[in-house]
């Protein structure tokens, strides 16, 4: 299997993603949880049940929003 590079512009920066299909794999490569963080594609806002299935594309707009907790 071949490698797959894309990219894509997540938060403004651009970036190559090697080997990452769906923002499942995405989180992992940034060792984020999906619980902690909202994902908006393309404008428009996921449902973290979908992040599994929702496969990305050559020049996505990603944008990650970090929720920090506290109090």
């Amino acid at each position: 299997k071949k490698s797959e590079r894309m990219n894509i512009s997540l938060n403004g920066k651009e970036k190559e993603l090697k080997d990452i299909v769906t923002i499942s794999d995405l989180l992992k490569s940034l060792t984020l949880g999906p619980e902690t963080v909202v994902i908006e594609l393309n404008s428009e806002i996921l449902q973290p049940d979908s992040y599994d299935a929702i496969q990305l594309a050559d020049n996505d707009q990603v944008e990650i929003i970090r929720f920090v907790g506290g109090g």
